[in-house]
């Protein structure tokens, strides 16, 4: 009798060791399908990211720039083969005196709003996504502002396998407008990217975000390496990223930046 009670509580207590790690696989594997799903800006996911730079080295004064970005991701199901992605950037700037006789400036930048029309399947293999991209002029200082409207196209192509993703992602925004003080915005962005995601939703990225302004023919080209991880809390996923950057001197652009860092803060609503 009492071996018979030992061999049941044996088997209630592997039974349950069992059920635990059948669980916690089953939840690590969900939290890296969400990571990999990070890396696809066009994938059919509502996510907030909370994007915080700090960037050194910049103008004469060699000072510093910060800078929060807040960027929504929502997407909206169009028919049985497509979706629409909104993408939203919103940022908010606060800049040190970049030269001589100049003040500190801080205030809410210009904003940009992309929509991406994406197929729901990959085509040959990759992961599409293409649409318009606008400039608002939304800045609260005129030296953050453009002080126009720009829009232009944009577009993404991707693939995923093997926990791998690289792709690219590209735009640019013609001024609509031409104020008096300003030049025709003119102004293309390249963002080629690499990223790992392990079987425990850690993500190591790899890639650049290049903008070249066509009226001053200057490239900026900051390196990004960045080290993700993705946990749950109770029911709420969240990605936390650490990333270094280093800005390189394609054409002798001395008014920096030099480096920069981040911290990021994403989180996602899954369906």
């Amino acid at each position: 009798m009492h071996r018979s009670k030992r061999l049941e509580t044996k088997l209630a207590s592997r039974l349950m060791t069992s059920c635990f790690f059948a669980m916690s696989s089953s939840l690590a594997f969900a939290d890296a399908d969400l990571a990999k799903q990070l890396s696809n800006p066009v994938a059919s996911l509502i996510s907030v990211p909370f994007q915080f730079n700090y960037d050194d080295g910049i103008g004469q004064n060699d000072t510093s720039r910060r800078t929060l970005l807040i960027e929504p991701v929502f997407p909206f199901d169009i028919g049985e083969n497509w979706n629409l992605i909104s993408r939203t950037i919103i940022p908010l700037v606060d800049i040190e005196a970049p030269a001589p006789g100049l003040d500190d400036i801080s205030g809410l930048g210009d904003i940009q709003q992309s929509l991406f029309f994406s197929p729901k399947q990959p085509v040959g293999g990759w992961i599409l996504g293409f649409g318009p991209i606008a400039l608002l002029p939304t800045a609260t200082d005129d030296a953050l502002s453009s002080k126009q409207f720009g829009l232009g196209p944009t577009a993404v192509a991707l693939r995923q396998a093997n926990g791998w993703t690289f792709g690219g992602l590209v735009n640019h925004i013609w001024g609509i407008n031409e104020p008096d003080d300003r030049e025709q915005y003119n102004t293309t962005f390249v963002q080629p990217f690499l990223t790992y995601t392990t079987p425990d939703a850690w993500t190591f990225s790899l890639n650049t975000e290049s903008t070249y302004d066509w009226n001053a023919e200057e490239w900026s080209v900051p390196v990004n390496a960045g080290v993700s991880k993705l946990v749950t809390f109770g029911k709420q996923p969240i990605s936390f990223q650490l990333a270094g950057r280093r800005y390189l001197d394609v054409d002798g652009n001395e008014n920096g930046p030099d480096w920069g860092a981040r911290f990021n803060v994403t989180f996602l609503f899954p369906k």
